[in-house]
């Protein structure tokens, strides 16, 4: 996907931030909707598709991580969660809720564009051509890692944009250990412990995709002193 073709939802209850973030973007060619709090995101997205959805976290009503919580029941769309500087726990739990990644306000909104661009050049593209599939198995899931597609039986597992990277990574190297630093890398992120632990967050809530007990995993394994590794069957 062309970053931008990309149509944005921005979700935050402060008018002014919303027009500044819609105009700005805007300009930068990207299809945007606003809306001014959770439950009119919930009105919009019964009707809409979106590429991201940039999601303010302390709201009135339902806040930002119930919202996210609750989309990821049904939707893979990337999301990027707006945190009042400090917030630590609040971007945990936003991650453990299913978001892609988090910027912490006031923000410049250059960086705004940055993180959106590298979210969505993380989402998988079709091949241009079908071709024979080639196939990781993970007991009950299948893997195709030229569609960066899971399944399950006949059902797909859906993967969000930082899950479906972290399956590529791993699925370009199998049986071989990645270090946190690596992955972090490899996701486009700014290195320090923070990114380290927020990698932490997304290989346990793959993890719970993957595994028949995401506690004691078989497929995606810890290494210890060396990272996480892929052992497919």
């Amino acid at each position: 996907m062309a970053e931008l073709d990309a149509h944005l939802l921005i979700v935050d209850d402060d008018e002014r931030i919303r027009d500044l973030l819609k105009k700005f973007l805007m300009r930068h060619g990207f299809l945007v909707t606003s809306a001014r709090d959770a439950a009119h995101a919930r009105r919009i997205l019964s009707g809409l598709d979106f590429d991201l959805i940039v999601l303010d976290v302390m709201m009135p009503g339902e806040d930002g991580i119930s919202l996210t919580r609750a989309l990821r029941e049904t939707k893979a769309t990337p999301i990027l969660l707006l945190t009042a500087r400090g917030e630590t726990e609040n971007r945990i739990s936003g991650l453990e809720a299913g978001a892609d990644d988090y910027l912490s306000k006031p923000f410049e909104p250059k960086e705004l564009l940055l993180r959106i661009n590298a979210i969505l050049r993380r989402m998988p593209e079709l091949p241009a051509a079908a071709t024979a599939p080639k196939v990781l198995t993970l007991g009950p899931i299948r893997y195709d890692i030229e569609r960066g597609e899971m399944w399950q039986g006949e059902e797909i597992v859906r993967l969000t944009a930082t899950e479906s990277q972290l399956m590529r990574i791993f699925a370009a190297r199998p049986g071989e250990a990645v270090s946190r630093t690596k992955l972090v890398e490899d996701l486009g992120r700014d290195r320090g412990q923070a990114q380290e632990r927020a990698v932490d967050v997304q290989i346990t809530r793959l993890r719970r995709k993957i595994e028949a007990d995401p506690k004691q995993p078989r497929y995606l394994q810890t290494v210890r002193g060396a990272g996480y590794m892929l052992a497919p069957d």
